[in-house]
């Protein structure tokens, strides 16, 4: 069996963003490729701040979101293929996300002993 003996040239990203509702991947080839945030639920449900946060891996291959256990390949953006997260997935992930934000406003509670042994100290 014979085989083409040119390579398949990977491209790498330089810098990734999210903007007007699109991912944006900046390639070293001098491309710039963009994708619908709706291909990426947890980018879509992500705060600004949380998009803000990524950073590129394996030398540019894919971009990691990590406030949100995001990973997205550059190889799947240029191939057009979306988040493959199941829905069943992604409603767990919200859940958890939810239930951490609940968690975060609630007020910080003292230990009891700590605060007992302060209110003796006092006296």
């Amino acid at each position: 069996m014979r085989t083409s003996t040119a390579e398949a040239r990977v491209s790498l990203a330089i810098r990734a963003r999210i903007l007007n509702e699109a991912v944006v991947v900046d390639l070293r080839d001098g491309r710039s490729v963009t994708a619908p945030l709706t291909w990426y639920p947890r980018l879509l449900h992500g705060s600004a701040r949380e998009r803000r946060n990524c950073r590129l891996v394996g030398g540019g291959v894919g971009i990691r979101w990590p406030d949100l256990d995001e990973d997205v390949s550059v190889e799947s953006i240029l191939a057009g293929r979306p988040s493959a997260e199941s829905q069943a997935s992604l409603r767990r992930w919200l859940a958890n996300r939810r239930a951490l934000a609940d968690k975060r406003m609630q007020p910080a509670r003292a230990n009891s002993r700590a605060q007992g042994a302060r209110r003796r100290a006092r006296g």
